[in-house]
């Protein structure tokens, strides 16, 4: 038989009723248990999460019952909770390792299973591999174990609990909140009907700052879009900021590992100008030193502001699976990739929006400026930076002679610029004598082939793109 649970950048995902069914993800936890047992964290029990979408919790439980029959404490929340939420119980409870139910930001269709290792990150490659087998091997031998979830909770195997208290006490160790939130702020929090839904209220109220959330309640359809945190998704963010006169919009994806922001005008800030001020404010704001870990998709910026500071940059594949083990390596106060996920030292070596919205909504106050004027500062330290990514669906069968095409014809110059390197860690990245780059990829999430482009000039971006567009022959 095929293999069914394949892992792509950050878990397993699939159409719900088609291969995301009951029996898989049943398969998939038994593969799970097996996997913590041969690694040694077997004593340490899993902790075990879920996001809103369409029976998450029922999906949470079926993971939760299996994992009991293998003899294995489970601690399950009581509730939807943001991906990072869960990776972070992970070391709260000393615990093996964590399972999350969540397709991110995939359309409503879709569900998914994210497993978190013992150090509250993306599982590495490694890991990925060895779970993959693990459940292939289940599912041929057809050995998965099953106890009803009462049954797992009379004996002691299946504790639900809240992971928030100790999430909310562990980010208000990463930055000064209490100055956020007497900073008299109108914030719009814009969650997706996802699992960040009132976490940004919780964090802020009691103070001068207001929290005016929308789109807060559950609804597995999201409401039309999917819970991706870039326009159109949040263009009623962008709407609302204006309409109500806020300082700022923070948009989370399905799980909360991926950021939306919004500035005071409702322009929608891209997710490179996002990695460009997290540098910023941890270098030069919170005096911070390390390297600092990037997708080659990401921005060029940090580069360039790394190099002011001192600091090194490492780049990495697509992927948080690659940029979170290179984190926990290289001890680094950064890790970020193109979209939109990012995680900080003395955290977890994983993605965390909540983090990273209030860390970009900490800079605006104490540099004491609106978020338009800080990234106009952004520019002059870092040098402009215009970026743009096309989608494209392909035909599978017509992939390897894309690669061929793009193997066998370098370009020498594009746009005019010579090319100075070819990066190949993860597609093709172009890069420029002008730091200008170009990057074409297939997704490891999608069918999709997926052309990028950051540069100085903003009339660059389409000129670039459609280069990248003839040079795969679409």
């Amino acid at each position: 038989m095929s293999r069914i649970v394949q892992f792509g950048t950050d878990g397993w995902r699939a159409i719900v009723a088609e291969d995301y069914t009951y029996a898989n993800v049943r398969d998939a936890a038994q593969g799970t248990a097996e996997y913590v047992r041969e690694s040694g964290q077997a004593a340490n029990g899993v902790v075990v999460g879920y996001d809103t979408r369409y029976v998450s919790e029922f999906f949470a439980a079926a993971v939760a019952e299996v994992l009991a029959a293998n003899d294995l404490k489970v601690y399950l929340t009581n509730t939807a909770v943001p991906t990072p939420t869960v990776s972070y119980s992970v070391l709260d409870k000393h615990a093996g390792g964590a399972v999350v139910i969540t397709s991110s930001h995939n359309p409503w269709t879709y569900n998914g299973y994210k497993y978190k290792p013992e150090y509250a990150g993306s599982a590495s490659p490694e890991v990925v591999d060895r779970l993959e087998a693990i459940i292939e091997d289940v599912q041929k031998a057809g050995r998965t174990r099953r106890m009803p979830i009462e049954q797992a909770r009379k004996q002691g195997l299946v504790e639900e609990f809240d992971p928030k208290p100790a999430y909310f006490a562990q980010v208000r160790k990463l930055l000064d909140v209490d100055g956020i939130r007497d900073a008299g702020l109108n914030i719009v929090a814009d969650p997706i009907h996802g699992a960040g839904r009132g976490i940004f209220s919780e964090l802020l109220t009691g103070g001068k700052t207001k929290v005016n959330e929308i789109r807060g309640e559950r609804n597995p359809y999201f409401g039309g879009v999917n819970p991706e945190p870039i326009l159109p998704n949040v263009q009623l963010c962008c709407d609302t900021v204006v309409a109500t006169g806020a300082h700022i919009g923070l948009c989370t994806d399905g799980d909360s590992d991926r950021i939306g922001i919004v500035d005071e005008r409702g322009g929608f800030v891209d997710q490179l100008q996002v990695m460009g001020l997290l540098t910023l404010y941890l270098l030069e704001v919170r005096g911070w030193r390390g390297p600092i870990i990037k997708s080659v998709t990401t921005t060029s910026m940090t580069n360039r502001l790394a190099q002011q500071y001192g600091v090194e940059v490492i780049e990495t594949p697509v992927g948080f699976k690659f940029v979170g083990p290179e984190m926990i390596a290289h001890k680094a106060i950064l890790g970020g990739e193109e979209s939109g996920g990012f995680g900080f030292a003395n955290h977890i070596p994983e993605r965390d929006a909540i983090v990273a919205g209030l860390f970009v909504t900490d800079l605006t106050v104490k540099m004491g400026k609106p978020l338009t004027e800080v990234i106009r500062y952004l520019n002059e330290k870092a040098g402009p930076s215009h970026y743009h990514r096309d989608d494209y669906h392909f035909d599978p069968a017509q992939r390897d002679t894309i690669m061929k095409r793009l193997e066998e014809n370098p370009p020498k110059e594009l746009d005019g610029t010579p090319v100075v390197s070819i990066n190949r860690a993860d597609g093709f990245k172009y890069n420029l004598a002008d730091h200008t780059w170009l990057m074409i990829r297939f997704s490891g999430t999608e069918p999709l082939l997926r052309i990028y482009t950051e540069t100085n000039d903003p009339d660059r971006v389409p000129r670039m793109l459609a280069l990248g567009k003839q040079m795969v022959g679409l």
